[in-house]
């Protein structure tokens, strides 16, 4: 008899949303996680001032570079947050030569949904035909009808505050209300409506409550204050995490167990049933390994770990890895690519300013190759827009009340356009296992072989050049346009595709359910069964794709067929 009913590998974005849904099905469930449990009281930072910490809360740079090489780039890494980040020293990987690749990291319970910048929007058909249409990489062998409904269910627990805008290429949803824009991206709101007719800027769509629902509250969660410590964790519980949303909610079924500091290193494989019978675990602090038995495995570990846990299953039944008889285990590596920015100062405005804020931006949906594919391109970009008030007087020293005078305004308004493309599925963008170096626990260090191609780059110039246009066109000064330069691979943190979803097994690794051809009872939801990357941040469709196969394993597992 099995340990368990399930095993969810990965306590992160999705992993907390397939163990929710589990359990509130009744069913038996082992969450492991290969990081420390998070206590709030002692890992939560967002009440402390920089002046609370050392150094103004800036690590050590000697620190920094021995032990957070790779870790340190985050734009939110700090003394008060650096916990949150892995240690690169402990946890390392390879880029293949002559590639580079940024593999940003956080090993705890709830992983990077403690970490991430909250953006929630869907995918539209047109993402999941893109492939079908242009013939790049396997057709996607869902659309959007069968994820809608899971969006709706994901998005009203979750709680995401933004409009409903009708746009074909960003469906609209179950919202909070949202936060309001500031003056200047009022502004740019109408010079975009009064100069254009295929692009408008509409509040972004992000995972902070603003209204909270009775089921939020039960869970102890409250609206967000707007001071924008959330990458510091959220005491108030007000922007979604695995923390603050599933896991309390999984919790409460009496169903779940939950195993901190273990680390997954394969998955156990039965070649005369074809199934997956459990998991091999070190723990992370004595490095005693351990089996644990279950009827159905999910992974979750993040699409590079979920990947390098696949190719570690291999044996002598199963020499290319588990369920990759299409040998796309590890291929197909996907990020967002970024790199294409401008800004301009907004004149006037001066007797506006913001009370508290924003946490989010502005944004800027797909407008090329939308709706009819007319570029030389393949598929399109869309712009994240920041704006603010400069700061006060920088650079100026001195003391007394002359000082003081000169530092009492702030400076002018300004407008950040910032790009995001889609990056196109490619084989040959890959993780690999390392054949000889492994980490402090013998596994293998996984290896990266993944590059920004020639239709990234030209997705990043069309973008600069309009983002231009769009700032002359609303007549902004000082106008800045940046040199292109592609973001490396990895540095968006939207790892995708490495397990992907299709509808030939031939081509893919897991079906419509997110369900492994070769393995029935495996299941992966994570970024590792995108087909492709669309420009949206992914993490709802994550929470969407997880919700809708763990009611869909419970069905099985309910009827006897797992």
């Amino acid at each position: 008899m099995a340990d368990f009913d399930a095993i969810v590998v990965g306590s992160g974005m999705s992993g907390g949303w397939v163990a929710k849904e589990l359990c509130e099905r009744g069913v038996k469930t082992l969450v492991l996680e290969r990081g420390k449990d998070i206590k709030p009281e002692e890992d939560y930072t967002d009440n402390l001032d920089p002046w609370d910490k050392k150094f103004l809360d800036r690590v050590r740079p000697d620190e920094a570079e021995r032990d957070y090489k790779i870790q340190k780039d985050v734009y939110v890494f700090y003394e008060s947050t650096k916990h949150l980040w892995v240690k690169d020293s402990d946890h390392p990987y390879e880029a293949a030569q002559g590639t580079d690749y940024e593999w940003y990291r956080g090993y705890h319970v709830g992983g990077r949904s403690l970490l991430w910048a909250r953006m929630s929007y869907r995918f539209s058909d047109h993402d999941f035909n893109a492939n079908k249409v242009d013939g790049v990489g396997v057709d996607w062998p869902i659309r959007y009808d069968d994820l809608k409904p899971w969006y709706d269910y994901v998005e009203k627990f979750a709680g995401i505050s933004g409009n409903n805008d009708g746009l074909e290429q960003l469906p609209d949803g179950v919202y909070q209300p949202p936060f309001e824009l500031d003056c200047a991206a009022k502004h740019l709101q109408g010079s975009l409506a009064e100069n254009y007719n295929d692009r408008q800027l509409i509040a972004g769509r992000v995972a902070n409550l603003t209204r909270t629902t009775p089921e939020q509250e039960a869970l102890g969660r409250g609206a967000c204050q707007a001071r924008y410590h959330c990458f510091r964790g959220c005491s108030y519980g007000a922007y979604f995490s695995s923390n603050s949303a599933t896991l309390p909610a999984a919790k409460k079924t009496g169903n779940l167990t939950l195993r901190p500091d273990s680390i997954v290193h394969s998955v156990i494989y039965d070649p005369k049933t074809k199934r997956a019978t459990g998991v091999r675990v070190i723990d992370r602090l004595t490095k005693v390994t351990k089996t644990y038995t279950a009827r159905v495995v999910f992974l979750n570990a993040s699409a590079i770990n979920t990947a390098a846990i696949m190719l570690q299953s291999a044996d002598e039944n199963i020499p290319n890895g588990l369920a990759n008889s299409s040998n796309q285990v590890g291929r197909n590596l996907m990020d967002h690519v970024a790199g294409a920015r401008a800004q301009a100062t907004i004149d006037g405005m001066t007797d506006k300013y913001v009370y508290g804020r924003y946490p989010g931006q502005g944004y800027i949906p797909r407008y090329r190759n939308f709706p009819d594919y007319d570029q030389p391109y393949k598929r399109g970009f869309a712009f994240q827009v920041y704006t603010g008030r400069g700061t006060w007087q920088p650079g100026r020293q001195g003391v007394g009340a002359g000082f003081k005078a000169a530092n009492r305004d702030p400076g002018p308004w300004t407008v950040f356009l910032d790009a995001y493309a889609e990056v196109l599925p490619d084989p040959n963008n890959r993780v690999s296992l390392h054949a000889s170096r492994t980490d402090k626990w013998g596994i293998p260090v996984p290896v990266m072989d993944a590059r920004m191609g020639p239709n990234e780059l030209a997705l990043l110039e069309a973008a600069s050049k309009d983002a231009e246009d769009i700032l002359r066109k609303g007549n902004y000064s000082n106008i800045k346009v940046h040199p292109v330069e592609p973001t490396k691979p990895g540095n968006r943190i939207h790892e995708m595709g490495t397990a992907r979803m299709g509808r030939d097994p031939k081509t893919s690794v897991l079906n419509k359910w997110n369900q492994a051809w070769d393995c029935e009872n495996l299941f992966i939801t994570d970024g590792a069964a995108m087909t492709s990357s669309a420009i949206q941040n992914p993490s709802v469709t994550y929470m969407a794709l997880s919700a809708r196969a763990a009611h869909h394993a419970a069905d099985l597992l309910e009827s006897g067929e797992l």
